[in-house]
């Protein structure tokens, strides 16, 4: 059986993360999104719930972490190629997210990090384990 992991996240604005996320080219699974979540298909395995505040807030007694003041978790995305973690990048720079650290590239390994609109942070990471990009 393939096990499938969905990570959620509590947002201040869904408009604005599903603008952000289907920016990146992620599709959104509809039969699993309503007014308070959203649920972005990163891969047939993996999904992400991008879900209200006030309504993440129903499935824990703690406070709800903010994303633009602490870290939680760093999230982590491979890609293809050097030019598909620009990319993405860049479409993310362009939907309202910003870089959260210069990019890091030791020749066998590039990778660049992004904040979503509610600060969440994912590291797009393209490894090369023969050498060169």
């Amino acid at each position: 059986m393939d096990r499938i992991i969905f990570l959620t996240l509590p947002v201040h604005d869904l408009a604005a993360s599903r603008s952000f996320y289907t920016g990146l080219g992620l599709a959104v699974n509809e039969m699993f999104s309503d007014e308070q979540i959203v649920c972005v298909v990163v891969s047939d395995t993996v999904c992400v719930m991008l879900m209200d505040r006030d309504r993440f807030a129903d499935f824990t007694p703690l406070p709800v972490a903010d994303a633009r003041t602490s870290t939680q978790v760093l999230l982590c995305l491979t890609t293809s190629s050097h030019a598909e973690v620009d990319a993405l990048v860049t479409a993310a720079l362009a939907r309202g997210g910003s870089e959260f650290r210069p990019p890091q590239d030791d020749g066998t390994m590039y990778a660049r990090a992004v904040s979503d609109p509610d600060g969440h942070v994912w590291e797009l990471l393209h490894t090369d384990h023969a050498g060169g990009g």
